[in-house]
């Protein structure tokens, strides 16, 4: 297995750099890499390239960037706005999602929030963790958590909200998403935003439904846990409004290996 790693630094053909703490403790010590094993680097910016370890010190591992394997490519641009969970799901909640292609996490207080506190820079690492291992060249952006009330005061209205409803007579998300699809004026920014474990209160609901930019959608007859409601939108929407439905790729060439 080549290790394929999310790096800061700008990559070009040629370049060298001292790797991070983080990629030089798990090169030597969890991978236990030697100079001249490949890696697979991508930073978010420029693309996915080759590359290979020019050296392994003590004190420090030096890369050097390789071809560039795939241009830069993006993502849908769809949030994820969610009530804080407790640490495990909430850490699920933010692997399962960056897998599934969502471009930003925001964390909302509601009136039913359980829990107050995100360890932001621990979500971030799992971002990191998950989008190196599904080889999407993008990371998604990790926002400071809002209180419903000033997300909303703040909103921008070109960017539509898919309001996953626990109850009422809200279309279920697939038949919603495919009417948003046919619209010619539909928006290209888009957010899912799910309760908290107790669910929305209804006055929450109420104010959510009424804005003309939220569209109310069901998601089934069963009750689903907040993190479970949460991907099954996200699955939903990139299948229908996302990039889902496109057409894989061409697996690339594996390093080291010449096209057939």
């Amino acid at each position: 297995m080549i290790p394929r790693l999310y790096v800061t630094v700008d990559l070009a053909p040629g370049r060298q750099f001292a790797a991070e703490e983080r990629t030089a403790h798990y090169l030597k010590n969890v991978m236990r890499r030697e100079a001249g094993a490949p890696v697979i680097l991508f930073n978010g910016r420029d693309g996915e390239f080759e590359a290979h370890l020019a050296e392994i010190a003590k004190k420090h591992v030096t890369i050097e960037v390789g071809a560039l394997r795939r241009p830069q490519v993006g993502t849908p641009d769809v949030w994820l706005c969610f009530a804080p969970l407790k640490k495990d799901a909430v850490d699920f909640l933010v692997e399962k999602a960056t897998e599934l292609g969502v471009a930003a996490f925001q964390p909302v207080f509601t009136k039913h929030t359980a829990t107050t506190r995100l360890n932001l820079e621990r979500l971030s690492a799992n971002a990191i963790e998950a989008a190196e291992q599904t080889e999407r060249l993008t990371l998604p952006a990790i926002h400071e958590p809002l209180s419903l009330s000033d997300l909303i005061a703040n909103w921008d209205p070109a960017r539509r909200i898919i309001l996953c409803a626990e109850a009422g007579p809200a279309l279920p998300i697939g038949e919603a998403l495919s009417a948003l699809k046919s619209d010619v004026n539909k928006s290209n920014a888009w957010a899912i935003i799910c309760g908290p474990e107790g669910g929305f209160a209804r006055s929450e609901l109420d104010l959510l439904s009424k804005l003309p930019f939220v569209t109310p959608v069901g998601l089934g007859p069963r009750i689903l846990r907040a993190d479970t409601a949460a991907l099954a939108a996200l699955a939903v929407f990139q299948s229908i409004l996302g990039d889902g439905a496109e057409r894989p790729p061409a697996p690339l060439t594996p390093i080291g290996q010449s096209p057939e």
